[in-house]
């Protein structure tokens, strides 16, 4: 607007600042409006979405409500802080088995619970008092006092507990064996889920082509804020590496050397111990059931169940003895006479493999006593508490890493189909023996004078035929759980489902493979194209350098000056370009072959 007016307005200065004014004015004007609009267009609005601000305030409540119950639930997650200081100093191998330990440990807390509140509870209420007296003996051989407790299978009662006349009552057989079988369900069912998700994640989608370059790139939380979590974070990373390089079976001549003979590699050698030693103890457990559902059972005793009890709980005793006399014998004394007597034995090394297989064998006699003594679960919960403890100190002033590479996730799925097989299949074969073919005594226990512990079942699914609203319970019965057809069609089902899984995997694995090759073909074509390219411009370059020397030896003829000098400047100006160009391509055919290379 200024360059239209005179020159004599336009140069007075009353004018331009009157004329800065207006237009100040002008523009503050017209962004009041704006906001004006604004603020109604936002008020009308917000009378129109309240109830939409009201839902956003909730969702934004219960977020934060459940925000805050996940953390206190995380603080309620025992041995966390434990679990990652043992990680960060010993490794994922070394946390693998009190990961284990835990595992079990969470088994035996929910099957005290359920047998507490569904079978001692009961019997507590109607119990008789015990007139034995109590010496402290009682604490190792599980006799005499603890004979006349809720500890053992023979002080349960058989009748239907009912506190009023016409109130409701509880039948203690039913509740006996359905309590045990529905754990050892929810067992397999556990099991059984949990080792096919460790399989999957390890075995068919293991992520073979993430090396430590992604840990060091992508494994870090930087959720982090606490200096000792940092340095425990660097410390757990820093000991994976070092185990996974350790582990590298390419990396090591030795066990190149060895490969010839498959057993002497490190993997082969602990699966072949792992496997003898698991099968020396279920052997030792499969005479000793052999021994009790055949001679125990046939000898006409008063109560043969309570002494089969009190045998398995005398073996979950000289069991936890021993593990921790183990740790003291075989740790702590072997560091003593490594560091002081004989430096060359050095500090002993955490033995993963005899533990997990002792948890294994502890485990399974604790499933097995379920059925004879339902507070064992309690007292083996106990152990394994204080086992856990003595573990970790032991660990942590005696031991060091296993030299030997433990590929932690694949190991810990081994350790579960231990626990599957032949742990629980066994002990489910010994429970099934017991229920469907054993006579219970007598004169104790909730299922005497029955010939044998099914016979409550199908008594029970006759009484409940009398009754209209219950019939379909005894269709159930008769149709589908008696039937060998149904369970022939179910197993038929489930093969075929395994096959056509097995098939998707082996197609997944075939189409990995070949997309590997396309990457590696990819690679390789891309370094020839590479080479091809270096040749060339090594020729381009050897020929300019031919042309500037005769160039520079032309002109110095006609100058009169000295070729040698001028030659050389331009010659090393050449050669240096030249040498930094071809070192950059170098590289790039290098970082390209590395990248894409055969996994």
């Amino acid at each position: 607007m200024s360059t239209c007016l005179p020159a004599s307005l336009a140069s007075c200065s009353c004018y331009s600042s009157c004329y800065n004014n207006c237009h100040s004015f002008v523009l503050l004007s017209h962004r009041n409006k704006v906001l004006r609009e604004i603020t109604k267009k936002s008020g009308g609005r917000g009378t129109q979405c309240g109830c939409c601000k009201h839902c956003l305030r909730r969702a934004k409540s219960f977020r934060r409500f459940r925000n805050t119950l996940s953390e206190n639930l995380h603080r309620l997650n025992f041995w966390h802080k434990t679990l990652k200081i043992i990680g960060g100093e010993f490794g994922t191998s070394v946390l693998s088995y009190f990961i284990f330990l835990k595992w079990l440990l969470n088994f035996n807390i929910f099957s005290f619970l359920i047998n507490f509140g569904f079978i001692t509870i009961p019997q507590i209420v109607t119990a008789e008092p015990n007139n034995l007296s109590f010496t402290g003996l009682e604490l190792l051989t599980g006799a005499g006092y603890f004979q006349q407790t809720v500890l053992y299978y023979g002080f349960y009662t058989n009748a239907t507990i009912s506190q009023t006349k016409n109130g409701a009552s509880y039948n203690m057989q039913l509740a006996y064996i359905f309590t045990v079988g529905i754990y050892f369900v929810i067992c397999l069912l556990i099991l059984v889920f949990s080792m096919a998700k460790s399989f999957c994640r390890n075995f068919i989608n293991p992520q073979m082509y993430s090396g430590n370059a992604s840990k060091l790139i992508c494994a870090w939380d930087f959720n982090i804020t606490n200096e000792k979590a940092v340095k425990l974070q660097q410390k757990n990373l820093s000991t994976q590496i070092k185990v996974e390089n350790t582990g590298d079976t390419k990396s090591c001549p030795a066990v190149i050397l060895s490969s010839e003979v498959a057993y002497q590699l490190p993997v082969q050698l602990m699966l072949c111990f792992l496997c003898r030693t698991i099968i020396l103890k279920i052997s030792i457990v499969g005479i000793l059931c052999y021994y009790w559902l055949n001679v125990v059972a046939a000898s006409e005793s008063q109560c043969w169940e309570t002494l089969i009890g009190q045998d398995i709980y005398r073996l979950v005793l000289v069991d936890f003895i021993f593990c921790l006399l183990g740790s003291f014998f075989g740790e702590f004394l072997r560091r003593i006479i490594g560091t002081t007597v004989c430096v060359s034995l050095g500090v002993p090394e955490f033995d993963i493999g005899r533990s997990v297989l002792d948890l294994i064998y502890a485990q399974t006699l604790t499933w097995i006593g379920i059925l004879f003594s339902p507070l064992l679960p309690g007292i083996q919960m106990i152990s394994f508490s204080i086992v856990f403890y003595v573990k970790k100190v032991s660990l942590m002033r005696n031991c060091q890493p296993p030299r030997k590479a433990w590929r932690a996730a694949q190991m810990t799925t081994f350790f579960m189909f231990l626990l599957f097989f032949p742990s629980l299949v066994g002990v489910v074969s010994v429970i099934a023996v017991t229920v469907w073919r054993l006579k219970p005594s007598k004169e104790c226990g909730p299922f005497r004078g029955l010939p044998s512990i099914y016979t409550a079942i199908s008594e029970w699914v006759k009484i409940l035929e009398n009754y209209i609203d219950s019939r379909w319970v005894a269709w159930v019965y008769y149709n589908l759980i008696t039937s060998e057809l149904f369970f022939f069609i179910l197993s038929t089902l489930i093969l075929v489902i395994t096959y056509l899984y097995w098939q998707i995997i082996r197609g997944r694995r075939t189409m990995a493979k070949l997309l590997c090759e396309q990457i590696v073909n990819v690679s390789l074509t891309f370094s020839f194209i590479l080479f091809k390219i270096l040749v060339f411009l090594l020729i381009v370059s050897l020929c300019c350098c031919a042309a500037v020397i005769c160039f520079s030896c032309s002109n110095a003829e006609e100058s009169g000056s000295p070729p040698v000098c001028q030659l050389w400047g331009n010659y090393s100006q050449i050669v240096s370009l030249q040498r930094n160009f071809m070192f950059k391509l170098c590289c790039c055919s290098f970082f390209c072959r590395s990248v894409t290379r055969r996994p």
